[in-house]
């Protein structure tokens, strides 16, 4: 049984699960997605005295906020009890292509050290890639009217037109960044 539970759950375990979370959010009349959550933990710090956008009143939303504490704490239980570590199974030619980037063992774990570590995150070329992708991440979120898992999985859901453009420009956007920005920033 705990075999069962440390592999990768099916399609159809997890979907309609997924399902009847969006069934019970839109029949209560909420939304999910996480840039709205991170709003209410900002508006609950006060950030709305400096940036009228989380000038809310967070007491209406708190069910937002353990969404967030709901969400580190299930990542924090599938990283440390309910995961085994393995290799990830890449394509030979993903591998070949990072490794001439710069990237040591790859498909060795989800993170690459070469950006994650603490020794790497101080150096100036990740700070600036941290920062600016921040930014733009920021940006972009607020521009688009909500974050990838708020369009994606509310908006498509239903059934909303502007959240099926948002995705596609999601997409486009990995597309571009992978294929023609990654190796510039790190070839």
């Amino acid at each position: 049984m705990i075999d069962y539970i440390l592999q990768p759950w099916p399609w159809y375990v997890t979907g309609p699960l997924i399902a009847l979370v969006m069934f019970t959010l839109i029949y209560f009349g909420k939304t999910f997605g996480m840039s709205s959550n991170l709003r209410t933990f900002c508006a609950l710090g006060g950030a709305g005295k400096k940036v009228s956008f989380f000038n809310i009143n967070w007491r209406d939303y708190k069910w937002n906020l353990i969404v967030v504490l709901g969400a580190v704490i299930g990542g924090f239980i599938a990283q440390f009890y309910l995961s085994e570590p393995t290799n990830i199974d890449l394509n030979p030619k993903t591998i070949e292509s990072l490794n001439a980037l710069g990237f040591n063992n790859v498909g060795k774990s989800l993170l690459p050290p070469e950006l994650y570590s603490l020794d790497s995150i101080f150096t100036i070329k990740n700070l600036a890639i941290l920062i600016i992708g921040g930014f733009l991440v920021g940006f972009g979120t607020r521009y688009a009217g909500g974050c990838t898992s708020g369009h994606a999985i509310t908006g498509i859901s239903s059934l909303q037109l502007p959240s099926l453009i948002a995705v596609i420009g999601f997409f486009i956007g990995g597309l571009v960044m992978i294929h023609l920005l990654f190796p510039l920033i790190f070839g």
